[in-house]
């Protein structure tokens, strides 16, 4: 038997170690490090991820919540079965994957989420209302985004739906990189993160 990929308790997987699609956008080790912190997370949830990209999300609580269920949801089949490639590159069972396009493909869903994870979609605003009501009460509901326009489309839905203890986070990392002969630090893209409660 083979030596699992990424054989720790602690989330954190190296960028590197996923598979990836050429132009398929990828949550940055250190930002998934804050996502998972804000999503608060229970050794049961039930997570839905709409528009999970590569992966990294589903997998990375796969590994850490393995009594939870992680719903990954893409509307690209092409990027669902890189979803799929990577739970099994890393040994996750517990994801199920979706395809479709929120929130329309979200209304076949039996189990209601705690938490809710949106990293991408037309309409978040629309998504995060359907998303809101089948979230459970106590559930945490976070988004993220890259603009100016995102932040204050989420924020204003945030409001609309009376969430609570509303949080904004935005990340702001560096890593050291090889160029030339010369070592630099690199910025990472930064990323707003926003969550708040269902109470």
């Amino acid at each position: 038997m083979s030596e699992p990929i990424w054989s720790y308790v602690t989330p954190g997987i190296p960028d590197e170690l996923f598979d990836r699609l050429p132009g398929i956008p990828m949550s940055k080790c250190e930002t998934r490090l804050l996502i998972l912190g804000q999503l608060r997370l229970k050794v049961d949830s039930i997570l839905w991820d709409i528009g999970a990209g590569t992966g990294t999300i589903p997998v990375e609580i796969g590994l850490l919540c393995p009594k939870g269920k992680i719903v990954a949801i893409e509307r690209d089949e092409d990027v669902a079965g890189l979803i799929a490639t990577n739970c099994k590159k890393f040994g996750v069972n517990n994801v199920e994957i979706r395809v479709g396009s929120a929130p329309e493909c979200l209304t076949d869903l039996t189990a209601d989420p705690d938490c809710i994870c949106i990293e991408g979609g037309r309409s978040v605003s629309e998504i995060l209302e359907y998303g809101w009501e089948r979230l459970q009460v106590d559930g945490r509901a976070i988004a993220t985004t890259n603009s100016l326009e995102g932040l204050y489309a989420i924020s204003e839905s945030f409001a609309k739906l009376h969430a609570r203890n509303v949080e904004v986070v935005q990340s702001s990392v560096n890593r050291l990189e090889t160029r030339g002969n010369r070592q630099v630090f690199a910025a990472v893209s930064p990323m707003f993160i926003i969550s708040g409660e269902k109470i």
